[in-house]
Formats: structure tokens, C-alpha cells, sequence
């Protein structure tokens, strides 16, 4: 039994369905491994006087093969790297603020986009995670590293709308009430314009779960330069989809922008970007780049940043900027990258 990949829903459905047996033996199955972080149900006195179902359990039931196999810490910010079971390694990064801490996963081992600005683009594709990799992360950052992790971004290495699917179900497994419990309403599903990917996302009736988009540019010329996927899904079809997509009730779109120098932090690039986003409900995050990606990029000046900001602002739209953390330990946005096997 993979417990991981389960729904509470499914870990009821697979005790009937493998062992025969009710409800009743699923919710201290599922409440020990996603409540108590432990697979140690043997003991429960629910299981007292079914022993032939305890030794099927101790059998079938398993985590993922997967390990921490390094960690860093800077200011708070705590990066960990996951060998998975192949030798392959992701990354991910706690980031504790006031009234929260939030946790950035990954999806894939490497990641097909090529962005030129950020280090996991640079890695290339190597494999999509299974939904229990994914899962994984959050149960170690909780379990293991004794993190209070209430928030979720998929803003780690990996592309999570090319690997929808597994990502769908880790966020069913994940908001669970009867285990991890993190409301889709603290979880945010980061694309670079995966076009195709938001038309399943939007069908997968999970209204409250939030939306951000890496935008980076509104010049088709200049956003095909920083993020390759531009060419297949390019600026006016991904607005089309943004239009389509349901954020639900009171939902916003969060746009991400990496401002590099010279590349994208003009005022004609202010006003191209005010002019694209001015019809969608957004919140603008500002990020100055972080060195990772390909050489020849350089952040602007804090004073660049902040003028960007203020042309967002003087027409009309929520812009904020959105400080990096961890750059010592190569956390920060951007900077992820872990090597496939040897």
C-alpha cells in the first residue's frame, strides 16, 4: 500500500478492496502515518484482536524510499535535498514567517521549460516525481524536521502543471482533513504558462487552490528569450487562458515577475506589462533576480526595483516586492538545483 499516494477516501477503498475490511481500521491507519508521522500502527488498540491484519499491514504498508541526504540552513530559511529512491534529488525550502510557515516543493527532478534565468532550467528534464515524491517532502519537512508547515507553494524545481496529474493527487493527499490538512487555500500551484496544463487544473474542480503564473515579461520577443515554453504557448494564448481559467469566487491571479537589469526593468516594460495585465484580478509579487541561471544576468538596484513597482502602482494594479531569502544557501527563487545521479 503505497499510503502516501492516498486520499483518506482511497485508503478506505484499498482496506476493502485488499484485506476486506471497514472504515473503522482505515482512520487509525491513515491518522498514525499522517498525524503522528509514524508507521507504527502494530500497537493501536484498535488492531488488538486482528493480528492476521496487522501482520498484512507491517507487510504491505510503506513509505517512499526516500531520504534527506543534505541540509542547510540561513536566517531561518532551512533547504533540504531529498534522494530519491533511482539516486536521483530534489529540493526543497522551509520558509518560516509571522503566523505561518510555508513550504516550497518541488515536482519534477529537473525541469523541461529552460527558463535562462534559473538554475533548474538549466539542469534539463530528467524525470517527473511520483504524487507520493511530492507528498514526501511535506511528511519530512512536518515529521522529520519538526517544521509547523501550514503553506505550500509549488514553486520548486520542476514544472507542476507538465507533471499535473501526480501533482493533483498530492494536493488531494495533502489537504486531506483526515491527515496533512493543508486547505487548498494555502496551497499555490506556480506554471511558467503552461497553457494545456491550466486547462486540466481549471477542470479539476478545486476552486479555493491558488494559482501563480511566472510572467517575466509582456513582449513576446523578450519573454521567448527568458523562458523558452513561449514559443509554444506565447503571450496573447496564455492570456486567453488566464481569462478561461476559474479562480472562484473571490480568487486573484498571482503574477510572479524576476526583474533582471536591462533585460526587463524599463519603464517601456512597466507599461507593456500594465497594458497585458490591466483586465485580470492580479497581485504583482516583484523578485530581483537571484544568480543562478545562465551567465550575463545582473538584479537591478533596490531603487530600480522599487521605481518598477511604483509604474505598476500609479496605474492601478496591486504590486508588491517580494524579498529573497536563503540566497546564501542557494534557497532563494531561481537557485534550486540538484544534481541527477552519477
Amino acid at each position: 500500500m503505497n499510503i502516501l499516494a492516498l486520499t483518506f477516501s482511497d485508503c478506505v477503498d484499498d482496506m476493502r478492496r485488499r484485506y476486506d475490511k471497514s472504515r473503522f481500521y482505515a482512520v487509525p491507519l491513515y491518522r498514525e502515518v499522517f498525524k503522528n508521522g509514524s508507521t507504527r500502527f502494530a500497537a493501536l488498540p484498535e488492531f488488538a484482536k486482528v493480528p492476521a491484519l496487522v501482520e498484512a499491514l507491517v507487510r504491505d504498508v510503506r513509505l517512499p524510499a526516500c531520504r534527506i541526504a543534505a541540509q542547510q540552513e540561513e536566517d531561518g530559511v532551512i533547504k533540504f535535498a531529498t534522494r530519491l529512491a533511482d539516486g536521483h534529488h530534489v529540493e526543497s525550502v522551509v520558509i518560516p514567517a509571522r503566523g505561518r510557515t510555508t513550504l516550497c516543493v518541488s515536482s519534477q527532478v529537473g525541469c523541461r521549460m529552460g527558463c535562462v534565468f534559473c538554475a533548474t532550467g538549466g539542469m534539463g528534464f530528467v524525470r517527473d516525481l511520483h504524487a507520493e515524491e511530492i507528498v514526501w517532502q511535506v511528511y519530512a519537512a512536518r515529521f522529520m524536521l519538526k517544521q509547523p508547515v501550514d503553506n505550500l507553494v509549488f514553486m520548486g524545481m520542476g514544472e507542476p502543471l507538465d507533471n499535473i496529474e501526480a501533482v493533483l493527487q498530492a494536493v488531494r493527499v495533502i489537504s486531506d482533513q483526515h491527515g496533512l490538512d493543508i486547505a487548498c487555500s494555502h496551497i499555490t500551484l506556480s506554471t511558467a504558462g503552461h497553457v494545456e496544463g491550466l486547462r486540466k487544473l481549471g477542470a479539476a474542480n478545486l476552486p479555493t487552490l491558488r494559482l501563480a503564473v511566472s510572467l517575466h515579461a509582456a513582449d513576446d520577443a523578450i519573454r521567448t528569450r527568458l523562458m523558452p515554453l513561449n514559443r509554444r504557448y506565447p503571450l496573447a494564448r496564455l492570456k486567453e487562458a488566464l481569462r478561461a481559467f476559474p479562480l472562484g469566487k473571490k480568487g486573484v491571479l498571482f503574477v510572479e515577475v524576476v526583474l533582471l537589469a536591462g533585460v526587463n526593468d524599463s519603464q517601456e516594460d512597466a507599461d507593456l506589462m500594465i497594458e497585458y495585465l490591466r483586465d485580470l484580478p492580479v497581485r504583482i509579487n516583484l523578485i530581483a533576480y537571484n544568480p543562478g541561471g545562465a551567465d550575463g544576468f545582473v538584479a537591478p538596484s533596490d531603487k530600480q526595483v522599487r521605481q518598477f513597482r511604483d509604474w505598476l502602482v500609479a496605474a492601478g494594479l496591486f504590486a508588491r516586492i517580494r524579498p529573497s531569502r536563503g540566497q546564501g544557501v542557494r534557497a532563494a527563487c531561481g537557485q534550486l538545483a540538484a544534481a541527477p545521479r552519477a
